[in-house]
């Protein structure tokens, strides 16, 4: 049995090899491990907060959760309601400043048509005085419609908040 330097090399570089591949799969065991770690933690930090929410759920009569739903219920229906009226009222600022938009073109139109025969100077007045006017119509119908989106964007988000809490409750009344 002969040992070359070329056969030491050969089996070091196997050797060297299987290592590695060990050492790769240990550290995906760990990281599989530690992800499965987090998972139990998850699971149980989840299962604490639900024997907390049962437990408070307990001490309430059935009669407290249900009126409490029951005022839910109608709060968000009055929120519903609110922001169909918002739109509504959006809408109508929007149809109005389409009919400002469409007098101050018709204006325009007249001025123009009146130019070939008037003094410009006067003219030029007339129109940056209606410009000034309704662009002034126009900005605060802007900031109403602006004030507007945000009612209903906050209405909208409040909705779903109170009725994700109203499947909370429901889903621990069912459970009890």
């Amino acid at each position: 049995m002969s040992c070359t330097i070329e056969n030491v090399l050969a089996d070091a570089k196997a050797l060297v090899e299987r290592l590695r591949e060990h050492d790769n799969a240990a550290e995906a065991l760990i990281e599989q491990t530690t992800a499965l770690n987090k998972r139990v933690e998850a699971m149980k930090q989840y299962q604490e907060e639900i024997q907390e929410l049962n437990e408070v759920a307990r001490h309430r009569p059935r009669s407290t959760l249900v009126l409490g739903i029951q005022q839910e219920n109608r709060q968000i229906r009055e929120l519903q309601q609110e922001n169909k009226e918002l739109r509504a009222s959006l809408e109508e600022h929007q149809s109005a400043l389409e009919l400002i938009m469409s007098k101050y073109r018709e204006q325009m139109f007249r001025l123009l048509m009146a130019s070939k025969k008037d003094d410009p100077g006067i003219l030029m007045k007339l129109k940056d005085q209606h410009s000034k006017e309704l662009q002034v119509h126009v900005d605060k119908i802007g900031e109403m419609t602006a004030v507007i989106r945000r009612a209903i964007e906050i209405d909208e988000q409040r909705g779903s908040n109170e009725q994700e809490r109203i499947i909370q409750l429901e889903d621990m009344q069912f459970e009890s």
